[in-house]
């Protein structure tokens, strides 16, 4: 990387600003997994090319991603959800979450993870469990479709055997072990009013007390979109130095900020790079 480049200045005001950190929350959209091959689904084009049964049904993310299909066609609903629940438990996590988890543990009051990903590809980089929210729940974990009992429960059993032509679900669909009905994923869907939230809730209550003795705070925002900013306003209300690792970052600036305009991996190498440089944390001659 050119030292004089761009991304290299804002790189070494970032790590400047983590040098004089107490903690790292590291804020997280799609974006963060598509260097681990995994696909964000950006406009329905992107959607339909990782899933052409959908396409030529015109289904769209909004409406597949919605609990009615569980009720009404669950092979359906489960040859999207069970294709992702493989996808994710056989996808590795890219170098740059291991970077950053290096980053974090250098500082007095360690680091936080807030995502809006439902793949669990913090936990499965070592992030511990309590130390990251997923705000809008796990595909790893299910629920009934009718809440029952305000039961959620690992997805670990259920081996889903998918037709990725038809996008339907051959074998049997998860059950719930109280009433035998359907089981879903325990995410927060398009029109869900029935998305039981006490697990994502216990995060959050975890994240208020780190957030509430973590001292001075820098924001690492990775692939964070616009569609669903939830992501994006923690971060830009959270009073801290933020630093935005996207592609469209210069376009969407915002007070006080850093913006590198560039992918996650490679944002995160750079930062790591910066963070070296300044005796932070330990150079990386393989990059990770």
């Amino acid at each position: 990387m050119n030292a004089a480049s761009p991304l290299a200045s804002a790189a070494r005001a970032a790590a400047r600003a983590l040098a004089d950190a107490d903690a790292l929350l590291i804020t997280a959209g799609a974006g963060m997994g598509v260097d681990s091959g995994l696909p964000d689904f950006r406009g329905s084009e992107g959607f339909w090319r990782a899933y052409p049964a959908l396409g030529r049904a015109r289904l769209r993310f909004e409406e597949i991603a919605d609990p009615v299909h569980f009720e009404r066609d669950p092979a359906l609903a489960w040859g999207f959800y069970g294709h992702r629940l493989a996808l994710y438990r056989r996808t590795l996590p890219h170098p740059g979450f291991g970077l950053l988890r290096e980053l974090g543990q250098a500082l007095r009051h360690g680091l936080f993870v807030f995502t809006s990903n439902v793949d669990g590809q913090f936990q499965r980089a070592g992030y511990a469990a309590g130390e990251i929210v997923e705000v809008h729940g796990s595909i790893h974990h299910l629920q009934c479709i009718h809440g029952c009992r305000d039961a959620i429960w690992p997805a670990d059993a259920f081996v889903p055997d998918v037709d990725e032509d038809a996008c339907r679900l051959r074998n049997p669909p998860p059950r719930c072990p109280h009433c035998d009905a359907v089981a879903r994923p325990n995410i927060l869907m398009f029109g869900d009013w029935g998305w039981l939230e006490q697990r994502t809730r216990g995060q959050e209550e975890r994240f208020a007390a780190w957030y509430g003795d973590a001292g001075r705070i820098v924001v690492v925002e990775i692939g964070a979109g616009t569609a669903i900013p939830t992501v994006r306003r923690l971060g830009e209300r959270a009073g801290a130095t933020l630093l935005r690792i996207n592609p469209q970052a210069d376009r969407e600036a915002v007070p006080d900020s850093i913006a590198l305009q560039c992918g996650g991996l490679a944002g995160i190498r750079a930062l790591h790079d910066a963070a070296a440089a300044l005796g932070l944390v330990a150079a990386r001659p393989d990059r990770g």
